[in-house]
């Protein structure tokens, strides 16, 4: 089945944003907007729990909600109060941002959700690579070049189409900060030209493969 993704011509997107961090990501995206790279609007960012990304989605005047995932009865409910806060806010794509509690995508949001990942999928995914977890997973294979991979979001962890992914050398004496840091220069590349490339239509997803057009 082929399924073309993105928004009508001419429309700003609407975008909602999934954290549970510090924010930097969402900043960098706020940022892409205000400089005008960007044709879409933040209409609102959901925390997993208290973080900074939450303070700093306040700070920039943004709607920002918090669904603490412990504090609701089962992981169905949990979904259902995201899903209605997103769909409240009608939003057109949803990036997660270093979102670490698990959301059921619903049918409505499917190839409607995206997320990025610090290394280069398929390889170093899965539950529980996440952050630090991957670079020192990376370092400890002897891995010569690492990156970041921004893909559609499916209800299996990082097995969505892969839509965007950008390499970096690894170097000699590389510490998992290091690389991340690294790493992170092109996560702010890479988030950005995927949302672009989504909100002018120019993805057709075809089985587990995204074509950009």
């Amino acid at each position: 089945m082929s399924q073309t993704t993105g928004t009508d011509t001419g429309k700003k997107l609407r975008l909602g944003v999934l954290l549970s961090g510090g924010g930097r990501t969402m900043l960098n995206i706020q940022d892409e907007i205000a400089a005008g790279r960007l044709d879409a609007e933040i209409r609102i960012v959901i925390a997993s729990r208290p973080c900074k990304g939450l303070d700093r989605a306040i700070q920039a005047g943004l709607r920002a909600e918090l669904v603490a995932f412990k504090q609701m009865a089962n992981p169905e409910e949990y979904s259902r109060r995201i899903t209605g806060l997103l769909d409240e806010a009608g939003v057109d794509l949803v990036v997660l941002a270093g979102f670490l509690s698990l959301w059921q995508i619903p049918p409505q949001y499917e190839m409607k959700v995206m997320n990025i990942h610090p290394a280069l999928l398929p390889s170093f995914g899965g539950q529980g690579m996440w952050g630090h977890h991957v670079h020192e997973a990376v370092l400890a294979r002897g891995c010569k070049v690492s990156g970041c991979t921004v893909h559609f979001v499916t209800n299996e962890y990082d097995k969505g189409p892969i839509v965007v992914q950008k390499c970096v050398s690894v170097l000699e004496g590389d510490t998992p900060d290091s690389l991340a840091d690294r790493v992170f220069e092109q996560e702010c590349l890479a988030y950005p030209e995927a949302i672009r490339l989504f909100a002018a239509g120019r993805l057709r997803v075809e089985g587990n493969v995204a074509h950009v057009l």
